[in-house]
């Protein structure tokens, strides 16, 4: 009999009741320690209390209207990200997903409108994760991501990762009108994009009158030690989606753009019933005060800087286990010699969580509030799971 809730996830057999910081508590009275926040979205950690209190104020006053009315709070939010950001606008949806949906939507309608309708296709990048839609899956094209839901949503070209002569004869197509990239892939393995590449795909773009679409759904909102990844490389997109992190555990999510790439969303031509209501917008006003203040960034850098380095050491301590530390800021993985599954698994029997990715990876996606506390008792509990896992190797 199929369960009520339908089985497309493999989940763990933990159900957590509360949270704290960097912690989280399971119904049976044990203490995780969460490095994986919700895979990036708690920003600010569990029950962070400024985030509390700004929903609770706003769930006292007004919960939902719909976008057929000004809304103050979606206003203020869009304010902070246009003053923090490369952005001349932004429009709110609810998730990463739907931020995927409106950027490949605002780039076609671009070229559309500039008198070059053929302009359709965008270019996608092995290892890449844009979302479960339509669009989402086709952007990425992986066979686990596709198979069974054909037929794909054409208009997207897929090119090997770091493949430079197949990138510079695919943008110079007559179809071609974007480029679609996480600056990290997250889904795929914490594999970020060198600076110089980022940049090269700027110039490229600008080169055959392409848009620049960054998706930071898992890498931005300060998880890189920047507001969002792509300043690390001093460049800026025409388009960008955030999700995630954003609302800091409420579903929330925008595209950020230029006003000459949204110029040809003009009314009716996209909408959103939930997208940038009271209560999510309330909470993200809250989330960019703390995420883009320059002291709070320099602090998840030096975290950033202090768990790598006892990252190395966790390597080094069990080369049988781990092969490698990779990824920038707080948003670091893994690589795995066993199966990652199993140091997984291990990281459950010994109270620590991560995040399963591609490539045998495990990714740490921790609280950009978490204590150098927190740290050393990630490390301890990592140990431990890396100990066990060689144990168990010993008996095979």
């Amino acid at each position: 009999m199929i369960p009520s809730v339908l089985p497309t996830y493999n989940r763990a057999p933990l159900s957590f009741v509360s949270g704290e910081g960097a912690w989280l508590t399971e119904a049976d009275g044990r203490r995780f320690l969460d490095l994986g926040s919700g895979i990036a979205v708690n920003a600010l950690g569990h029950a962070h209390p400024a985030l509390v209190a700004a929903l609770t104020e706003q769930a006292g006053k007004l919960w939902h209207v719909s976008n057929l009315y000004q809304i103050p709070q979606q206003q203020a939010l869009a304010d902070k990200l246009v003053e923090h950001s490369f952005a001349d606008t932004v429009f709110f949806t609810n998730s990463g997903t739907e931020s995927c949906e409106l950027a490949v939507k605002m780039a076609r309608k671009y070229h559309y409108e500039k008198g070059h309708p053929e302009r359709v296709d965008i270019i996608t990048f092995e290892g890449s994760f844009h979302g479960r839609s339509s669009a989402g899956i086709a952007a990425a094209g992986s066979e686990k991501m596709t198979k069974g839901f054909g037929p794909l949503l054409p208009g997207f070209v897929h090119l090997p990762w770091g493949d430079h002569d197949a990138l510079r004869e695919a943008a110079a197509s007559d179809t071609v009108g974007a480029i679609l990239i996480e600056p990290v892939q997250g889904e795929g393995g914490i594999r970020p994009l060198p600076d110089q590449c980022l940049k090269g795909l700027r110039d490229l773009c600008d080169e055959n009158g392409l848009l620049l679409i960054l998706d930071e759904v898992q890498c931005g909102m300060g998880r890189t030690g920047k507001l969002f990844a792509h300043e690390w490389a001093g460049i800026t997109p025409d388009i960008m989606m955030v999700a995630k992190g954003i609302g800091g555990g409420f579903p929330l999510g925008a595209v950020l753009a230029t006003e000459e790439a949204a110029s040809g969303m003009t009314a009716g031509t996209h909408g959103s019933t939930y997208g940038g209501n009271p209560l999510g917008c309330a909470v993200g006003c809250v989330v960019m005060d703390h995420v883009a203040e320059a002291a709070f960034l320099t602090e998840v850098n030096r975290k950033a800087g202090l768990l790598r380095q006892k990252l190395e050491g966790l390597v080094a301590a069990h080369p049988q286990v781990f092969e490698d530390v990779r990824g920038t800021g707080l948003m670091l993985g893994l690589k795995c010699r066993v199966t990652n599954s199993d140091v997984l698994a291990a990281g459950y029997d010994n109270l620590v969580i991560t995040v399963p990715a591609a490539d045998n990876v495990i990714r740490l996606l921790p609280p950009l509030t978490l204590s150098d506390d927190d740290i050393s008792e990630a490390l301890a509990r990592l140990d431990a799971a890396a100990s066990q896992v060689e144990a168990e190797l010993e008996t095979v």
